[in-house]
């Protein structure tokens, strides 16, 4: 069975959507397309993310209307039906032939791929092949707001432009005008075989009843628009022979029913239905008025503010015995909730059962981490117990929660229909995550909970649990996955020797934050509650007073390393004899991320860096910086000092303070922020915003816009807009600094304690051939190998540059360097034969 259905929810695995008269399904994530299925399987085969595979949340949005057929109905445990469908070409259009394909038909189509002048379109029409120009669909992508091409995967809304050589060759648009103004006609030639769904047609009213019209289109076709369809503001004036705008909502190819809507925001194709404000969702309706009553589907209802509202018959009592059909006569008023809403149907569905009405819980978004929570034992699996929280909503207790103390046979404690009392560590109403615990010490605590780590103020004392016991000290978790670190020396006022014999996986322990840094999401805590936080940065000696700002922004200056902290090096100013101190953060040794770690690692105690500039000097800290490009832009005067400097077009030289998901927010010399949008993050599609960006990163951004009512500004971050001209120039200046730096950091590593190992880091760059001896070869593929040039060292291939070789321990081989860490003195190789041919 064909439906128009719209997109309710984007799960990382599924679409549910939402069909017409209150129901409901969903697109498991590998009945998209054949190409979207290809990439997805190629994904899982080499065990790495595909650049080009876009994830579901980005190709697809709530509200979207989309043309699915039924694939399989299936009664789940808890006695409902799931109705499972697919959006793919293929099965959707599977009526129509090349032959029959004509200009102006409307039809649903998925990008196949990506080509140099447009996109290939897959239809799902055997022997037909479907192109879609740039220049028709350049309105659509700048509308959706998805990057500036479409995606493999992506659905699409498709007219036939032009049909070549019997419907082998089409041409298609979905041009957002010619789409909406699209209309089925006769000379189509559509059949009941290939009668799709979301067609826009002219009909003819042949008979009005009290439940709905019968009405006959395209000639041959009849369809019914049942009464949840009519439009509103037309209900009561519909007569026969009145031509009339109407859309298919779907074919039913067994019984040969077609059943159309007349509603108006579904006879513009392309267009979205009406939703519902967050506001409404569970709200309680002291008098609906009883609008229509039918035995076998429920009651329509007339809300406070004159909208209608959908009962099914489960809903209008405790239970189909006590259903009184006097009780709902046209006028009656009775007292719902809004449980839900059919975005197809424009409609509320409300329930009149007592408990729901007066339910603490309708939906995950009811839910906050935190919560206490009464709720029913309905399964113990493998992973842990579940727990219904209330009708729709079901939480998982890890094994870990389930106790105080690890149970082994959680099933003799807890059977299927025990109430049981939990506290919500995690909820996810996306993804429809909950994520419970049973632990009495953390649903008693009275203390706050901690759930992000910008509330992990020094000194707040809280609950959290172990899941780490080592030698080095405990990691203990909180709320919504926030963890933290307690090292050994803070475990206890007396000394630990073994602090995995003393605590344990799950034990529920009272701590005090000493420090907390948000951007980087890390906690250092203590197990000693009386101890005041020894905080890192204070200072161990008596404190001077606070010094006068003495250096300005862009000031050079010499410093010598004083000592190597967790967040930077702090360093003294060898000009005022090194009497003022100072701090160059990590990020700030260096223009690329990858080298700011080394000098870090290489740097030591005494070691003198020349030329290094004043970046703030507020606070009781003054901080420098060591970034070239920075101290260019100061020096060459490319920098704002206020707000009001800003301009439009701007290039500006900065870095990244923070990484958002939905941008990252940009700072420059004197203080100057702002927000670069994800959008306008990178010319390629950014996903997740983490991968693009890492905080402390330098940056060129372009000034898009301001607001200075509220002294805010966008910024652009992609290369494609940020070259100031030259960018061949540029890119060989980038090169040269960053050998530089390389060398910089040889010439350090080479005075390591262990100078043979040193000396074979410094000769190891990408590219270099080895001769090496596999080692050992794991369970997921990657391999371990060593050899004369690489001694000391760790030498790792993963599955996929292992490639297809079968290697074993013991074997001689040929490898390509691929990357090289110092710090962790871990090589990188390929055994892959194109790469090595290409040395």
């Amino acid at each position: 069975m064909l439906f128009l259905g719209c997109i309710k929810e984007v799960s990382e695995y599924e679409l549910v959507i939402s069909l017409p008269n209150g129901l409901s399904g969903f697109v498991p994530v590998t009945q998209i397309s054949d190409a979207y299925s290809k990439m997805l399987s190629k994904q899982v085969a080499q065990g790495e993310l595909l650049e080009d595979l876009t994830s579901l949340s980005d190709l697809y949005s709530p509200g979207t209307l989309v043309r699915c057929i039924v694939t399989s109905v299936e009664k789940r445990a808890d006695g409902r039906r799931s109705i499972k469908l697919s959006i793919d070409p293929k099965r959707v259009n599977k009526g129509l032939t090349a032959s029959a394909l004509a200009s102006g038909m409307l039809l649903s189509g998925l990008v196949s791929s990506v080509e140099d002048h447009g996109y290939l379109i897959d239809i799902g029409v055997n022997g037909s092949h479907a192109f879609l120009p740039h220049q028709k669909a350049q309105n659509y992508i700048k509308a959706v707001k998805r990057g500036p091409d479409l995606k493999v995967g992506q659905n699409l809304n498709c007219v036939i432009v032009e049909v070549k050589n019997e419907g082998r060759v089409v041409r298609l648009s979905i041009d957002r005008s010619e789409v909406a103004a699209s209309l089925a006609t006769e000379q189509q030639n559509w059949t009941l075989s290939n009668l799709l769904p979301g067609l826009v047609v002219k009909a003819r009213v042949q008979k009005v009843a009290p439940l709905g019209i019968k009405l006959s289109f395209l000639s041959s076709f009849t369809g019914i628009v049942d009464f949840m369809h009519m439009d509103p503001e037309k209900s009561m004036n519909y007569s026969p022979d009145q031509v009339v705008k109407a859309c298919i909502l779907s074919i039913n190819p067994i019984s040969k029913v077609v059943r159309l809507t007349l509603r108006q925001a579904f006879l513009h194709p392309g267009g979205s239905p009406n939703q519902l404000s967050s506001d409404r969702m569970g709200a309680v309706v002291e008098e609906s008025t009883v609008k229509t009553f039918c035995k076998r589907f429920g009651a329509i209802f007339e809300l406070n503010d004159g909208t209608l509202a959908f009962a099914r018959l489960k809903h209008l009592s405790k239970n189909r015995k006590s259903l009184q059909p006097e009780a709902f006569k046209i006028g009656c008023k009775h007292k719902c909730r809004i449980i839900d809403y059919s975005l197809m149907d424009e409609m509320c569905i409300v329930s009149l059962k007592y408990r729901i009405i007066e339910a603490r819980f309708l939906q995950y978004q009811d839910i906050h981490t935190g919560d206490v929570v009464q709720g029913k034992v309905f399964a113990l699996k493998s992973i842990g117990m579940q727990v219904k929280v209330a009708d729709g909503i079901k939480g998982l207790v890890p094994f870990m929660h389930i106790a105080d103390v690890i149970l082994k046979q959680p099933e003799k404690k807890y059977s299927v229909g025990d109430d049981v009392k939990c506290r919500v560590l995690e909820c996810n109403p996306e993804g429809r995550k909950l994520i419970l615990t049973l632990k009495k010490g953390l649903i008693q605590s009275k203390l706050p909970v901690l759930s992000n780590y910008e509330e992990a103020k020094p000194g707040l004392i809280t609950h959290g649990f172990v899941v780490c016991a080592r030698e080095f000290g405990c990691i203990v978790k909180f709320y919504n996955d926030v963890k933290g670190l307690v090292p050994k020396n803070e475990l206890s006022s007396e000394p630990i020797a073994c602090p995995d014999k003393v605590f344990h996986e799950g034990q529920v322990v009272k701590v005090m934050v000493l420090k907390c840094e948000p951007q980087q999401e890390r906690l250092l805590l203590s197990f000693r509650l009386s101890s005041k936080p020894a905080l890192e940065d204070r200072k161990e000696c008596t404190p001077k007073k606070k010094q006068e700002a003495k250096y300005q922004i862009g000031q050079m200056v010499d410093v010598k390393v004083l000592k190597k902290k967790d967040n930077g090096l702090e360093v003294s100013i060898l000009e005022d004899e090194g009497s003022v101190i100072a701090l160059i953060p990590t990020a700030h040794l260096s223009d690329f991320v990858s080298t700011c770690k080394l000098l870090w690692h290489c740097l030591q105690e005494g070691d003198v860096l020349p030329r290094v500039m004043c970046l703030s000097d507020k606070g009781e800290r003054i901080i420098l910086s060591r970034k070239s490009a920075v101290i260019s832009a100061v020096q060459e005067e490319q920098v704002v000092r206020s707000f009001s400097e800003i301009q439009p077009g701007m290039l500006l030289t900065g870095y990244v303070r923070k990484v958002m998901p939905f941008g990252v927010f940009v700072e420059f010399p004197f203080g100057v922020t702002g927000l670069a949008p994800k959008v306008s993050m990178s010319d390629k599609f950014v996903t997740d915003t983490k991968d693009h960006f890492e905080v402390g990163q330098t940056v060129i951004a372009k000034v898009m816009s301001t607001d200075e009512e509220k002294q805010r500004v966008l910024f652009n971050l992609k290369v494609s807009e940020c070259s100031s001209g030259d960018s061949a120039a540029e890119s060989f200046a980038l090169l040269n600094q960053y050998f530089m730096e390389m060398k910089e950091i040889r010439n350090l590593l080479r005075r390591e304690e262990e100078p043979s190992m040193a000396q074979g880091l410094c000769k190891l760059v990408p590219g270099k051939e080895l001769q090496l001896v596999v080692q050992d070869v794991k369970e997921d593929g990657s391999a371990l190998f060593s050899g004369s040039s690489v001694t000391g060292l760790t030498v790792t291939a993963t599955r996929y540059h292992v490639g297809d070789k079968s290697i074993g321990p013991g074997e001689k081989i040929k490898a390509l360097v691929l990357h090289v860490d110092a710090v962790t003195s871990k090589v990188y190789v390929s055994l892959r034969e194109e790469l090595l041919k290409q040395k």
